[in-house]
């Protein structure tokens, strides 16, 4: 792991405190019982969200100062994660049941910390473990897009369909036409490279040998998904994984999580708005991502393919900067949408590159343990943090999550 390189002006103690408040400023619209609510086991409630970013800088960077004081002791036990290694954890289903502290006791418990912590950068402390700090930063604006990820949901289970947006989504344009373009082949490096930040699950760079094959321009728009639903691809059991199929009769789907019965709206940050048909499909699972390729001849790229055309482009599109907004549709020329507006599900399973070492300690339990049962995607979404990808950034979740910004690439064998 290493430190990011600051923007141009940019002390990590300014940075720090951006990305602190940009984290409030994602809260600003939701009230204190918004903020509680958890609707399912796998999200939390923004609350708890405010408090755990809170206490990963408390416990990894202020912890190791022998002057400092925790703001509650007790509060240890509720905002640790999944970091065995430190201690034992609140059950992460139970986190909607935490009435207390109350949301004006968190928000004081960040300003605590923020005090602390924002001393010891201002005093240009040479023992200030400033990777940390900048992988507590990373990790804060993970937890800005799950934020919105997991309000989302809550607020499409509450009957009255309340909007977290107040402004409506800008007019759409047309997409341009789907085409496949010739992608690298051959032997290839992938993986982390350079004296910039990245995650430990995003190293060793290494060598990888490329079939040849074809990207698709764009990302799979609602249109074509509707196609989809529309010629039965819920109910044709020969486009999905097993577990896939299992899982859509268990679960009853019949459509993406917050598309509408009429297939032509859908709940969004912006309440229910109608289906932009030029916009990216989002919020499918790796089965529903799989199953569409499958339906459409083609397939999904592996990471590594994904990963060597990305590489050349700039880290620019519809990212989270201020204000969120919904996946938009494109009028770009060549590879587009790469990075920004959903993620991508890849082929490729999330296991370790080979070398691959986790971080030294109870920071080793950050990505490294989670590497089984989980897919790759790649890209960034419309609630990604603006700076916060990269072409080797591995994002991953379970193959039945839908939840997330996610949607799909095309590709092809050649």
């Amino acid at each position: 792991m290493t430190q990011l390189s600051p923007l141009a002006g940019d002390t990590l103690a300014q940075r720090y405190r951006r990305v602190r408040q940009q984290t409030l400023q994602l809260c600003a619209g939701l009230t204190a019982e918004d903020m509680m609510v958890q609707s399912m086991p796998d999200a939390s409630p923004a609350k708890w969200h405010l408090a755990h970013t809170t206490w990963f800088f408390e416990q990894f960077v202020l912890g190791r100062d022998p002057h400092y004081r925790p703001r509650d002791p007790a509060w240890h036990y509720l905002f640790n994660s999944y970091y065995q290694s430190v201690g034992p954890m609140h059950a992460r289903p139970q986190r909607g049941l935490l009435s207390r502290p109350s949301l004006d006791e968190v928000l004081a418990y960040r300003r605590h910390v923020d005090e602390a912590l924002g001393a010891m950068l201002l005093r240009e402390d040479e023992n200030a473990p400033t990777a940390i700090i900048e992988l507590g930063l990373q990790h804060e604006q993970q937890h800005q897009e799950l934020l919105l990820t997991d309000i989302l949901h809550a607020f499409w289970c509450n009957p009255l369909l309340p909007s977290y947006l107040q402004a409506a989504p800008p007019a759409s344009m047309a997409p341009v036409s789907l085409q496949f373009l010739p992608g690298q082949e051959g032997v290839v490096a992938i993986g982390h490279a350079g004296d910039d930040f990245a995650f430990d699950n995003e190293t060793p760079r290494h060598r990888t040998l490329l079939a040849s094959h074809a990207l698709a321009n764009r990302l799979v728009t609602n249109e074509e998904y509707a196609a989809f639903v529309h010629d039965g691809g819920y109910r044709e059991p020969s486009l999905w994984l097993s577990d896939g199929w299992a899982t859509v009769q268990n679960e009853g789907w019949q459509r993406p999580i917050y598309w509408r019965p009429d297939l032509a709206s859908a709940f969004s940050l912006a309440g229910v708005q109608a289906l932009d048909p030029g916009a990216p499909v989002c919020h499918l699972s790796y089965y529903e991502a799989d199953a569409f390729a499958r339906w459409a001849g083609a397939r999904l790229p592996t990471e590594a393919e994904w990963e060597a055309a990305a590489a050349t482009l700039p880290v620019q599109g519809n990212l989270l900067d201020g204000v969120p907004r919904l996946p938009q549709p494109t009028g770009g020329t060549g590879l587009a949408q790469m990075y920004g507006d959903a993620w991508e599900w890849t082929a490729s399973p999330y296991v370790a590159y080979p070398g691959f070492r986790p971080l030294p300690g109870a920071l080793g339990e950050y990505n490294g343990k989670f590497m089984c049962g989980q897919w790759v995607l790649r890209g960034g979404s419309c609630a990604t943090p603006a700076g916060h990808v990269r072409a080797s950034y591995r994002n991953f979740f379970p193959p039945q999550a839908r939840w997330q910004f996610a949607g799909l690439r095309l590709a092809k064998d050649r």
